[in-house]
């Protein structure tokens, strides 16, 4: 299969992977160069944006994430994607170039603090992120080294032998709840139950259905006007959190190259600073206020 181009121009198919990259490269540039000085034209206006305008992205605390953080995670992603889909692993240049990937990797994400913050917090508290990203890399290649995959849904005999329309169907509706369940586990700030449940499903049910995080986007919304429910998320968070905590801890601390069991202060002062109830939604500005009556 060959690419022909109106200059007759022919693209080997072994290239097209390369040119599809290139073309995503050079669009992907000028869309976000284009949302950035849209961004900075409008940074002085106090006019509310609508929800299709482009707006900085922040995280908890006015942290500000700049798109480079989005850039590594989807590189990230991408590789460690293509090394596990290569199709013959025996190759030695692929092995040694996965070889090369994993060391860079390694590299990035040890300053991916740095990257999020844009300020060498390499021994400061927020330098601790640069360990969760480790730790998270670690867990999916782990998991995907064991044989689990998250796209399992599609490599089913079902997929690939029935082209049934009604099978087809099924299999994709199997995708969108899994997605969709996902999705409700990240918003109730239960990101190891998500990650890992895209690779076992089963944990995606669980992580859905049970109480969210007091701080996360799913208690803003659903829990500020439940006090009783608020109080429960509290309470098992702070019991289930402990001993996760005190791992993290001692184990951030191997790392750091102090290894040292942390103490019930330490232990208490990163609890009180992770478990705390979400903030109500702020009132919508464009809400019109209801008339007295008499």
């Amino acid at each position: 299969m060959h690419l022909r181009l109106d200059w007759s121009l022919e693209i080997p198919q072994g290239r097209m992977p390369l040119v599809f990259c290139l073309v995503a490269f050079i669009l992907t540039f000028f869309v976000t160069r284009t949302i950035v000085r849209y961004i900075r034209s409008h940074a002085g206006s106090d006019k509310p944006r609508k929800w299709w305008q482009p707006r900085n992205i922040s995280a908890g605390g006015g942290l500000h994430i700049h798109h480079v953080v989005i850039g590594v995670i989807l590189v990230m992603i991408s590789g460690i994607s293509m090394v596990t889909l290569a199709v013959d692993g025996g190759v030695p240049e692929f092995t040694v170039a996965a070889t090369f990937f994993g060391i860079g990797a390694a590299l990035v994400l040890d300053e991916f603090a740095l990257i999020l913050h844009l300020e060498d917090v390499y021994w400061a508290e927020d330098g601790r992120t640069s360990v969760d990203a480790v730790f998270t890399a670690v867990a999916v290649a782990g998991l995907l080294v064991l044989g689990f995959n998250p796209l399992s849904f599609f490599d089913i005999d079902i997929w690939r032998e029935d082209h049934n329309l009604a099978a087809r169907a099924s299999v994709v509706a199997l995708a969108v709840i899994t997605l969709a369940l996902a999705v409700v586990v990240l918003l109730k700030g239960k990101l190891w139950t998500g990650l890992i449940g895209m690779f076992i499903t089963p944990l995606l049910f669980v992580g859905a259905f049970r109480l969210s995080r007091p701080h996360a986007p799913w208690a803003r919304w659903r829990y500020t006007d439940k006090p009783r429910k608020m109080h429960r998320a509290l309470v098992r968070e702070r019991v289930l959190r402990r001993p996760v905590v005190q791992a993290k801890l001692w184990l951030q601390h191997v790392i750091a190259g102090e290894p040292r069991f942390p103490d019930d202060t330490e232990v208490n002062q990163q609890l009180d600073k992770e478990i705390h109830a979400a903030p109500a939604p702020p009132p919508d500005p464009q809400a019109v206020p209801e008339k007295a009556t008499a």
